[in-house]
Order: structure tokens, then sequence, then C-alpha cells
């Protein structure tokens, strides 16, 4: 059973935080009342959640499965939870761990939506209030309730894209409100099939399944085709790669010839020239698939192998795949003005995505947006929460609704925009500008049919 949230304490801490302009006000009003589309996540089915910890009250979510399964933990270090300690043990050590991250954005969204959602001030947090707070995340978790209202209610998403990287061809939405993503990052690594250790991320286990026999590169081929078209019956409307995490964004045009040499070899049988070759093959073969299938192409760029992520080195490919629908990640943080300039210059077939960077860097994020704004359409910028729990997913949605209303006001007040037109742009970004590129999620909508989603 979901905990109660004190609404008067979570409102009046929220109102401490608010800027104090009328416009900000105004925007941020309407921006909240839109219902979004949230065009990337990463939320677990309800069993395998990440941050199930043991604790004295049995298994289930705490304060301390949260923040170390928060964005936090790619800056600095939180106090692991240890098999048979409890809640005063691990906070003892565990509260100096953010006395030093009060200001960075990887803090802020998870303790402004632990300040809306639980009524914890957690910058000026006491043990007692810290126990407290860890009995209500443990409680919530109890079942998958508290995640239906916090991502539909409290965040006011309608749909949320959900990337499910742990079982990439298994093609399942956990969630009424999901929407299926089909991630094609270990596709190009295909040229054997020893290279795929679980079995729900090969496509040599689908044929298997199909009864298909891989034994040349033309039938590898033709299997990925066919991940497309029944992925996409089974609902999927993009596909995405995290492939900026291991390698470099940089895609030369192989031929099939020597893509063809490089098949069939296990990767001990073969140089790092050889297995770039086959993944550069392969990346050209999938942007061609996504625009057969109609599939736009999410691209996570920026603030991954720093040295390989940023977006200019796939101006080439974008540039020869113009039917291609490319989405541009995370605005290719730190490289948001690169991004823009991508995005101007290839207005028909590149999107940006500013999904995660809100919460990366809330001011770069400010940035981008008035960037963005100044030199592509409206039309052409879309967001998501990038999260793994629902108080993540809270934060981030929150951070973005905000960043963009301060970037809204400001050109209101400034007389570059009038507020019909700033709320019009809040609305297309946080909405419209993903069902218009996806048109199928139209018959996905619920909210104005009157319609709510429950857990049972």
């Amino acid at each position: 059973m979901c905990v109660c949230v004190f609404l008067s304490a979570s409102a009046a801490l929220q109102a401490q935080n608010t800027p104090a302009t009328a416009t900000y006000k105004k925007i941020k009003a309407s921006l909240d009342d839109v219902p979004a589309i949230d065009t990337h996540d990463h939320l677990f089915p309800f069993d395998k959640l990440p941050g199930y910890v043991e604790t004295e009250m049995g298994k289930g979510m705490n304060l301390a499965g949260l923040w170390r399964n928060s964005y936090l933990t790619r800056i600095k270090s939180i106090t692991p939870w240890q098999p048979g300690t409890t809640f005063d043990g691990w906070w003892a050590k565990a509260k100096h761990d953010f006395d030093d991250v009060r200001a960075a954005s990887f803090y802020r969204y998870q303790a402004e939506a632990l300040r809306d959602l639980y009524g914890v001030d957690f910058d000026r947090i006491s043990d007692e209030q810290a126990r407290d707070l860890n009995q209500k995340i443990f409680r919530n978790y109890v079942d998958k309730r508290w995640l239906y209202e916090v991502v539909t209610e409290k965040a006011n998403i309608e749909l949320m894209f959900n990337d499910p990287y742990w079982a990439r061809f298994d093609f399942k939405i956990d969630y009424p409100f999901g929407v299926l993503v089909l991630n094609v990052t270990t596709m190009i690594q295909g040229h054997h099939a020893d290279e795929f250790k679980n079995a729900l991320d090969s496509p040599y286990e689908f044929a298997k399944q199909h009864k298909i026999d891989i034994k040349t590169l033309d039938d590898y081929l033709r299997v990925l085709d066919l991940i497309f078209a029944e992925a996409k019956r089974r609902g999927a409307v993009v596909i995405k790669t995290t492939l900026a995490y291991r390698r470099t964004l940089s895609f030369e045009r192989v031929s099939h010839e020597r893509a063809a040499k490089v098949f069939g070899k296990r990767r001990d049988e073969l140089n790092e020239a050889d297995i770039k070759a086959f993944e550069d093959f392969i990346m050209w073969k999938l942007a061609g698939l996504s625009a057969k299938h109609e599939l736009p192409f999410q691209i996570h760029t920026g603030n991954a192998r720093i040295q390989g992520s940023n977006p200019i080195l796939l101006v080439d490919y974008i540039d020869a795949n113009p039917k291609t629908k490319f989405i541009l990640f995370h605005g290719g943080y730190p490289w948001v003005g690169e991004t823009g300039a991508i995005a101007m210059r290839y207005p028909n077939h590149v999107w940006v995505d500013s999904c995660w960077l809100p919460t990366i860097s809330y001011y770069m994020a400010k940035r981008a947006f008035h960037e963005w704004l100044d030199v592509m359409p409206s039309t052409k910028i879309l967001w998501g929460a990038d999260c793994n729990h629902a108080e993540g997913i809270y934060g981030a949605t929150l951070m973005t609704r905000k960043c963009l209303a301060e970037v809204l006001a400001e050109r209101v007040d400034r007389g570059e925009l009038t507020m019909e037109h700033a709320e019009r742009i809040g609305r297309q970004i946080l909405r419209d500008n993903a069902l218009a590129l996806f048109p199928s999620l139209k018959d996905r909508l619920w909210r104005s049919k009157g319609k709510k989603l429950t857990a049972d």
C-alpha cells in the first residue's frame, strides 16, 4: 500500500525553491498540466528493479537502494549496504556521502524527488527523518502501485519509452504506460554466436527459435531484418543504441566483401581493425533497416566514452542516410552546441533529445534549450527522464519541466516570445513532438479517454 504524502510540507518546501517571477510560475503551471510523452527510460520489471536489498524489514527497496542506483554514483561513491546491517548502521556512515555533492545535478534531481514525494528536505535531514524516510520507501515498494502513482499521476507522464537492455529481444512491455524500444546495441557484434552471453541479446538465439540457420553474413542480415519486423509487430516504435559507451561513434562505410571475411570468426581470431570494420558495416545496415521499417534511430551521444562520443563524429553517417530519422540523445553533452548545429544542418531527419541532460547539468540544459531554440524549429526537440526508479523518473521529469519553464520565461520577459508561443513550445517538447514523430502513439493515449491505469 502506498504511503500517504504530506502535501502541505512538500508544497511549502517547493515554494521555497520556486523562482519568484510571475511569468515563470504561469509557464511552469502550464507545463505541469501537460501529460508528457517520455521518450527514454529504463524502468525494470517490478520484481527485478535494481536496488532491492535484505533489510531488517525483509527484502525490499530502501534509501540505500535508491541512492546507490541513482546517477549520483557516477561522481560519488555511496556507502554499500552490507548483508545483515541495520539502517542506523548504514546511515551513520552514508549520511556523510552527500556532504560535497549538494550542488550537483546528479544529487539535486533525487533530493527534489524525495522532497516532493515524501515531504523531506534531504539537505537538512535528521537521523530520525532519515529512518522514517527509509521505512516509507520500503513500504511503497511492497507492490507496484507506487510506480503507477508516481509515473502517471505525480510525474504526469502518459506514455514512457522503456529501453529493456536487460532483455533486448524479448519484446515485452512490463507496464501499460510503457512503449517498446528495440535496443540494437548488441547486433553489431554478430560476427560470431559466441559474442553473446545473454540469450535474450542474441540474434542467433532469435534465429534458433524461428528455426533459421545462420551460416553466412547474408543469413545474419536477414535475421536482423526479421527482428526489426517482429519488434515493430510487437509494438516497437523506435530503435536505440548505446555503442558510445564502448567504442567510437565514427562509422566508416565498409564493403560487404570485407565484412564477409570477418563473419564466422571468433574474437580471438580477429584484430581490432577487423572487428571495427564488421561493426561499422552493421551500423550502416541498421540505418537502412531503420528507414525500411520506419523506426527512428535513437543514438547515445556524449558523456560516455568521452574520446569517441562527440556527435560530430556521426555527421558523415547522418549525411549518407537521409531516409533515416536520427535522434541524438542527451543533447550530446557536453557538446550541446555541436548537436544543435547538426540538427540545424539536417532539419528533415535529425532530432535532438534532451533526455538525461537536466540531470547531468541543469545549467548546461538551460544553455542547450536556449541555443537549440535559436537554431532549429521547436518541433525538433524531445525529452526523457532516463531513470530506473519511480523517484528518479519523477525527479528527472521535474528538472526538465523547471528547466524548460525557466528558459521560456526568460524569453517571454525579454520580449522574445509571447506567453502563448512559450506555452506552445513547452507542450511541443514535452508531448506533441513525440506524437508527431511517432504517430502510432496516438492509439495508445488514455488520459483523453478518461481512463486511469492501475496495477491490478
